[in-house]
């Protein structure tokens, strides 16, 4: 028998509450890291309403994230209780239209007419 994990627990609550959920460096306003700013940004541009979690607040989120999605780096996006990738993954689904697509798969509301810039 495992013993739960609390961040985990955390982490699962914060995934299925949340339709679009960042975890990331800083707040939406107030981004940490270019990273989690340029996903923010997309996210913004697209219209798109998340719920965010400052890992720097709280270095077990931190370190569980990481091993929540087996994703080593931070920001990492999750849609409808499914993790979608980091900065990287999120910038080139949004340039190829695949996040949009995403987005309407999901019932995620945003603006269909935001183009990558």
């Amino acid at each position: 028998m495992t013993a739960t994990n609390p961040v985990f627990d955390r982490i699962k609550q914060d995934v299925s509450a949340n339709k679009v959920m960042l975890y990331m460096k800083g707040s939406p306003v107030f981004p940490q890291c270019g990273f989690s700013a340029a996903v923010v940004q997309v996210l913004s541009h697209m219209g798109v309403k998340f719920k965010s979690a400052d890992v720097l607040q709280d270095s077990q989120l931190r370190d569980g994230i990481k091993a929540f999605s087996e994703w080593p780096t931070i920001p990492q996006l999750y849609v409808d209780g499914e993790f979608v990738g980091g900065c990287d993954i999120v910038r080139e689904m949004f340039q190829t239209g695949e996040l949009g697509q995403l987005f309407k798969t999901k019932g995620v509301a945003f603006n269909e007419q935001a183009r990558p810039e």
